[in-house]
């Protein structure tokens, strides 16, 4: 919105400054993080009257005295980053709209499982089937779009290789089922590592910070053709919808960090994945979102392995899975676990980033 202001500059010439993304990134994520900040004891206090929710029985017995911690704090998030989004990103831009339009549906389906939970006193929420065919519907009609009308016409089905100049893997139609793969992964991968205070946040900051740079970076015609990677008109806005994320998610967490005031809940945790994971396929960086985002890999991989291991061979891999409660069974305090994974996070991120010139 705040965008347009630019076109006044013949009348006042420092309005010029609205047109560029990194004033409007610098003001997206502080208006994002102000409001995380001042909304948030509001929120919780009406969280808190819905009286919280109750701890899984099989996680590690410390969390036991978390009973009662009021759920659903994505509420502070989403807000936050939707104000942050419509007063400064350029509406006319459609991976804005994309953007926001998946963090919505998302975020409404983890709504809708959290109020079951909290209302209904249903442990486990809205049944898998209905929310894996909310994804799946949603996954597949962004992913049509994309394929009709991709960032980069003449890379539209194929992905770049991380580290490479010039590989890349063709895909033909089954880009579609990769990319619902990506988005529906994401988003339940972060969900699964939603399970101590501020891991999930912290982690997202760090990835999306990177992703905030690739976007950019896409979005330019000389950086992209410089540092040869695959250049996407408009993604550069996305480093504005990701600024207001990143600010509105360090407000949040604010009160999420140990020991948490509140929790994201699936409201937060659902749309926070699904947005690293479009804005992966927006700027055409698919494959790299395995080392950015290897934190939430990692925590995926541990719940399959052990599901299958159990279920196979009778056996357990971890003592328990997320990956986090492994560590915290091994006696690791749960404050050093979230902030050893931070550092892994942030060591991945790096590594990331370095393609950009190993290739």
């Amino acid at each position: 919105m705040l965008y347009y202001l630019h076109l006044l500059k013949p009348a006042f010439s420092p309005l010029n400054v609205f047109q560029y993304i990194t004033f409007r990134s610098a003001g997206a994520f502080l208006t994002s993080l102000f409001i995380s900040l001042l909304s948030g004891p509001g929120i919780i206090r009406w969280l808190r009257a819905k009286k919280g929710h109750k701890i899984r029985v099989d996680t590690p017995i410390g969390h036991q005295a978390k009973t009662g911690t009021p759920a659903m704090g994505g509420l502070i998030i989403y807000l936050a980053m939707a104000v942050g989004c419509i007063l400064w990103a350029r509406w006319s831009d459609r991976f804005v709209l994309l953007f926001l339009l998946t963090c919505t549906v998302l975020w409404l389906l983890g709504y809708a499982d959290d109020y079951v939970k909290m209302a209904e006193h249903r442990k486990d929420g809205l049944s898998p089937a209905i929310k894996m065919g909310v994804q799946i519907i949603l996954a597949l009609g962004v992913a049509a779009y994309l394929y009709m009308d991709p960032p980069n016409a003449l890379r539209a089905t194929s992905v770049s290789v991380p580290y490479s100049k010039e590989w890349f893997l063709y895909l033909g139609v089954l880009y579609i089922p990769f990319f619902m793969l990506v988005l529906v992964g994401s988003s339940n991968a972060v969900n699964l590592a939603d399970g101590l205070d501020g891991l999930a946040c912290g982690t997202l900051i760090i990835s999306a910070l990177t992703y905030g740079v690739l976007a950019y970076l896409a979005g330019h015609a000389r950086f992209s053709g410089y540092l040869r990677i695959v250049p996407v008109q408009g993604a550069g806005e996305l480093t504005v919808v990701l600024a207001s994320l990143i600010g509105s998610c360090l407000g949040f967490l604010w009160y999420n960090a140990y020991p948490a005031e509140v929790f994201m809940g699936d409201t937060g945790s659902l749309f926070l994945g699904g947005a690293i994971g479009i804005v992966s396929l927006c700027v055409k960086q698919e494959l790299l979102l395995v080392v950015v985002g290897g934190v939430f890999v990692a925590e995926a991989l541990s719940v399959l392995l052990q599901v299958y291991s159990f279920r196979v061979h009778k056996r357990r891999i971890f003592k328990m899975a997320p990956l986090h409660h492994h560590f915290e069974l091994l006696g690791w305090p749960e404050s050093k676990v979230t902030i050893r994974f931070w550092i892994v996070a942030v060591i991945l991120s790096l590594f990331a980033l370095a393609s950009l010139k190993l290739r």
